[in-house]
Protein backbone atom coordinates (compact mmCIF):
# COMPACT_ATOMS: atom_id res chain seq x y z
CA UNK A 1 0.00 0.00 0.00
CA UNK A 2 2.44 2.11 0.53
CA UNK A 3 4.92 2.43 -2.53
CA UNK A 4 1.28 2.97 -4.60
CA UNK A 5 0.28 5.69 -2.48
CA UNK A 6 3.87 7.56 -2.25
CA UNK A 7 3.70 7.19 -6.68
CA UNK A 8 0.15 8.28 -6.78
CA UNK A 9 1.75 11.26 -4.47
CA UNK A 10 4.71 11.82 -6.71
CA UNK A 11 3.10 11.85 -9.45
CA UNK A 12 -0.08 13.62 -9.76
CA UNK A 13 -0.29 15.89 -6.53
CA UNK A 14 0.43 20.21 -7.36
CA UNK A 15 3.42 21.13 -6.16
CA UNK A 16 1.74 23.17 -3.76
CA UNK A 17 0.50 20.17 -1.83
CA UNK A 18 3.16 17.88 -2.28
CA UNK A 19 5.64 20.61 -0.54
CA UNK A 20 3.13 20.80 2.17
CA UNK A 21 2.93 17.29 2.70
CA UNK A 22 6.50 16.79 2.84
CA UNK A 23 6.56 19.93 5.31
CA UNK A 24 4.46 17.95 7.53
CA UNK A 25 6.37 14.98 7.31
CA UNK A 26 9.37 16.86 8.14
CA UNK A 27 7.42 17.98 11.27
CA UNK A 28 6.34 14.06 11.54
CA UNK A 29 10.10 13.14 11.50
CA UNK A 30 11.53 15.54 13.96
CA UNK A 31 8.76 14.35 16.83
CA UNK A 32 10.10 10.72 16.11
CA UNK A 33 13.37 12.06 16.41
CA UNK A 34 11.93 13.72 20.03
CA UNK A 35 10.59 10.47 20.65
CA UNK A 36 13.54 8.18 20.07
CA UNK A 37 15.96 10.56 22.50
CA UNK A 38 13.82 11.22 24.94
CA UNK A 39 12.93 15.17 24.80
CA UNK A 40 11.52 16.38 27.67
CA UNK A 41 12.95 19.51 28.53
CA UNK A 42 12.45 23.20 27.40
CA UNK A 43 16.30 23.22 26.59
CA UNK A 44 15.87 19.77 24.79
CA UNK A 45 13.09 20.80 22.79
CA UNK A 46 14.39 24.75 22.14
CA UNK A 47 17.63 22.98 20.44
CA UNK A 48 15.31 19.75 18.42
CA UNK A 49 12.99 22.41 16.97
CA UNK A 50 15.98 25.15 16.05
CA UNK A 51 18.40 22.19 14.48
CA UNK A 52 15.93 21.20 12.82
CA UNK A 53 13.57 23.47 11.66
CA UNK A 54 16.71 26.33 10.99
CA UNK A 55 18.21 23.75 7.89
CA UNK A 56 15.23 22.98 6.66
CA UNK A 57 14.01 26.67 5.64
CA UNK A 58 17.89 27.40 4.48
CA UNK A 59 17.43 24.23 2.42
CA UNK A 60 14.08 24.91 1.43
CA UNK A 61 14.72 28.88 0.39
CA UNK A 62 18.49 28.34 -1.35
CA UNK A 63 19.02 25.45 -1.57
CA UNK A 64 21.80 26.15 -3.80
CA UNK A 65 24.03 27.83 -1.07
CA UNK A 66 23.41 25.05 1.11
CA UNK A 67 25.07 22.27 -1.54
CA UNK A 68 27.36 21.17 1.12
CA UNK A 69 25.22 20.26 4.08
CA UNK A 70 23.99 16.68 3.05
CA UNK A 71 27.33 15.67 2.81
CA UNK A 72 28.09 17.49 6.18
CA UNK A 73 25.15 15.25 7.90
CA UNK A 74 26.55 12.40 6.29
CA UNK A 75 29.80 12.57 7.19
CA UNK A 76 28.18 13.72 10.62
CA UNK A 77 25.84 10.46 10.78
CA UNK A 78 28.47 8.34 9.73
CA UNK A 79 31.03 9.17 12.44
CA UNK A 80 28.22 8.31 14.81
CA UNK A 81 27.97 4.97 12.83
CA UNK A 82 31.85 4.22 13.39
CA UNK A 83 31.99 5.34 17.28
CA UNK A 84 28.17 2.50 17.59
CA UNK A 85 30.21 0.31 15.45
CA UNK A 86 33.47 -0.05 17.73
CA UNK A 87 32.39 0.81 21.09
CA UNK A 88 28.57 -0.31 20.88
CA UNK A 89 25.18 2.04 21.33
CA UNK A 90 26.12 2.49 24.97
CA UNK A 91 28.87 4.52 24.29
CA UNK A 92 26.55 6.95 22.04
CA UNK A 93 23.33 6.98 24.37
CA UNK A 94 25.51 8.76 26.97
CA UNK A 95 25.69 11.86 24.94
CA UNK A 96 21.66 12.39 24.67
CA UNK A 97 21.29 16.08 23.77
CA UNK A 98 24.12 15.61 20.83
CA UNK A 99 21.70 12.77 19.63
CA UNK A 100 18.69 15.19 19.99
CA UNK A 101 20.72 17.76 17.78
CA UNK A 102 22.00 15.56 15.66
CA UNK A 103 18.90 13.37 14.50
CA UNK A 104 17.22 17.25 14.01
CA UNK A 105 19.70 18.51 11.83
CA UNK A 106 19.49 15.16 9.64
CA UNK A 107 16.12 15.76 9.19
CA UNK A 108 15.87 18.97 8.62
CA UNK A 109 18.49 18.85 6.47
CA UNK A 110 17.64 16.17 4.04
CA UNK A 111 13.64 15.83 4.13
CA UNK A 112 13.25 19.29 1.78
CA UNK A 113 14.92 17.94 -1.20
CA UNK A 114 12.04 15.42 -1.47
CA UNK A 115 10.13 18.61 -2.53
CA UNK A 116 12.71 20.39 -4.15
CA UNK A 117 13.34 17.19 -6.44
CA UNK A 118 9.87 16.16 -7.66
CA UNK A 119 8.80 20.02 -7.79
CA UNK A 120 11.22 20.38 -10.58
CA UNK A 121 10.58 20.56 -14.52
CA UNK A 122 11.73 17.01 -14.31
CA UNK A 123 11.37 15.87 -10.61
CA UNK A 124 8.22 12.90 -11.48
CA UNK A 125 10.38 10.96 -13.17
CA UNK A 126 13.28 11.65 -11.55
CA UNK A 127 11.95 11.11 -7.90
CA UNK A 128 10.26 8.10 -9.43
CA UNK A 129 13.75 6.70 -10.96
CA UNK A 130 15.13 7.40 -7.89
CA UNK A 131 12.72 5.63 -6.00
CA UNK A 132 12.35 2.31 -7.91
CA UNK A 133 16.39 2.07 -7.98
CA UNK A 134 16.54 2.44 -3.78
CA UNK A 135 13.63 -0.06 -3.51
CA UNK A 136 15.83 -2.30 -6.10
CA UNK A 137 18.57 -1.80 -4.17
CA UNK A 138 17.02 -3.03 -0.70
CA UNK A 139 15.07 -5.96 -2.37
CA UNK A 140 18.50 -7.35 -3.88
CA UNK A 141 20.68 -6.86 -0.75
CA UNK A 142 18.01 -8.68 1.12
CA UNK A 143 17.50 -11.89 -1.50
CA UNK A 144 21.31 -12.08 -1.64
CA UNK A 145 21.92 -11.67 1.52
CA UNK A 146 19.20 -14.24 2.60
CA UNK A 147 20.56 -16.64 0.52
CA UNK A 148 24.27 -16.32 0.40
CA UNK A 149 25.41 -13.91 3.01
CA UNK A 150 28.03 -14.88 5.00
CA UNK A 151 30.10 -12.33 5.86
CA UNK A 152 28.71 -9.58 8.31
CA UNK A 153 29.10 -6.05 7.08
CA UNK A 154 28.64 -4.16 9.99
CA UNK A 155 27.11 -7.02 13.00
CA UNK A 156 27.26 -4.00 15.84
CA UNK A 157 24.81 -2.23 13.59
CA UNK A 158 22.76 -4.16 11.55
CA UNK A 159 23.68 -8.02 12.54
CA UNK A 160 21.30 -9.28 9.60
CA UNK A 161 23.65 -7.34 6.95
CA UNK A 162 26.18 -8.99 4.92
CA UNK A 163 28.90 -8.09 2.41
CA UNK A 164 27.65 -10.37 -0.36
CA UNK A 165 23.94 -8.84 0.75
CA UNK A 166 25.32 -5.15 -0.04
CA UNK A 167 27.02 -6.20 -3.45
CA UNK A 168 23.93 -7.89 -4.41
CA UNK A 169 22.32 -4.20 -3.87
CA UNK A 170 24.46 -2.54 -6.07
CA UNK A 171 24.16 -4.98 -8.61
CA UNK A 172 19.97 -4.79 -8.77
CA UNK A 173 20.82 -0.85 -8.63
CA UNK A 174 22.47 -1.11 -11.48
CA UNK A 175 20.08 -3.45 -13.66
CA UNK A 176 17.37 -1.26 -12.45
CA UNK A 177 18.39 1.55 -13.48
CA UNK A 178 19.57 0.21 -17.06
CA UNK A 179 15.77 -1.35 -17.25
CA UNK A 180 13.92 2.15 -16.67
CA UNK A 181 16.62 4.46 -18.50
CA UNK A 182 14.74 4.93 -21.40
CA UNK A 183 11.39 4.79 -20.00
CA UNK A 184 12.08 7.48 -16.89
CA UNK A 185 15.39 9.69 -18.38
CA UNK A 186 15.90 8.87 -21.38
CA UNK A 187 17.77 12.21 -22.36
CA UNK A 188 20.88 11.11 -19.92
CA UNK A 189 23.35 8.66 -20.87
CA UNK A 190 24.40 5.81 -20.10
CA UNK A 191 27.10 6.42 -17.80
CA UNK A 192 25.24 8.99 -16.37
CA UNK A 193 22.85 6.39 -15.35
CA UNK A 194 25.71 3.80 -14.54
CA UNK A 195 27.09 6.40 -12.10
CA UNK A 196 23.70 7.45 -10.66
CA UNK A 197 22.81 3.38 -10.60
CA UNK A 198 26.05 2.86 -8.46
CA UNK A 199 26.05 6.03 -5.85
CA UNK A 200 22.29 5.72 -5.57
CA UNK A 201 23.22 2.47 -4.31
CA UNK A 202 25.92 2.93 -1.74
CA UNK A 203 23.93 5.93 -0.56
CA UNK A 204 20.61 3.89 -0.03
CA UNK A 205 22.37 1.21 1.93
CA UNK A 206 24.79 3.45 4.18
CA UNK A 207 21.74 5.05 4.74
CA UNK A 208 20.17 2.45 6.19
CA UNK A 209 23.22 1.58 8.44
CA UNK A 210 22.77 5.36 9.53
CA UNK A 211 19.36 4.83 10.34
CA UNK A 212 20.14 1.69 12.41
CA UNK A 213 22.64 3.63 14.18
CA UNK A 214 20.38 6.35 15.50
CA UNK A 215 18.52 3.47 16.95
CA UNK A 216 20.84 1.82 18.43
CA UNK A 217 22.14 4.72 19.75
CA UNK A 218 18.84 5.37 21.36
CA UNK A 219 17.97 2.23 22.54
CA UNK A 220 15.00 2.03 20.27
CA UNK A 221 13.44 -0.76 17.86
CA UNK A 222 11.44 1.07 15.24
CA UNK A 223 11.45 4.89 14.98
CA UNK A 224 7.90 4.97 15.08
CA UNK A 225 4.52 2.98 14.68
CA UNK A 226 2.93 5.79 11.73
CA UNK A 227 3.14 2.78 10.03
CA UNK A 228 1.76 -0.23 11.60
CA UNK A 229 3.78 -3.45 11.38
CA UNK A 230 6.81 -1.30 9.41
CA UNK A 231 7.65 1.31 12.17
CA UNK A 232 8.31 4.71 11.65
CA UNK A 233 8.74 7.18 9.34
CA UNK A 234 12.45 7.39 9.66
CA UNK A 235 12.85 3.44 9.29
CA UNK A 236 11.26 3.71 5.44
CA UNK A 237 12.67 7.38 4.65
CA UNK A 238 16.63 6.38 5.87
CA UNK A 239 17.42 4.83 2.46
CA UNK A 240 16.25 7.50 0.46
CA UNK A 241 17.32 10.56 2.06
CA UNK A 242 20.34 11.00 0.99
CA UNK A 243 20.09 9.54 -2.56
CA UNK A 244 17.67 12.17 -3.34
CA UNK A 245 19.65 14.85 -2.06
CA UNK A 246 22.45 13.70 -4.15
CA UNK A 247 20.35 13.65 -7.13
CA UNK A 248 19.14 16.92 -6.99
CA UNK A 249 22.58 18.06 -7.30
CA UNK A 250 23.99 15.64 -9.67
CA UNK A 251 21.20 16.54 -12.25
CA UNK A 252 20.96 20.12 -12.00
Amino acid sequence: MLLPALLLAIGFAPAWLFSSIIAILTGWGLYEVAAMTSVRSTIDFAALVSAGFLPAAAVWIAPGAFEWLPALVFLGMSALMMMVGIYGGAAASSYRRLLVVSGAIYVGATFPYFALLRNREDGVALTIFILLLVVAADSAAYFVGRSIGRHKLAAQISPNKTIEGAIGGLAGSIVAGLILWQILIARWSCGNVLVIAIVISVLAQAGDLIGSTFKRATGVKDSGWIFPGHGGLLDRTCSLVFAVAFTYYYSR
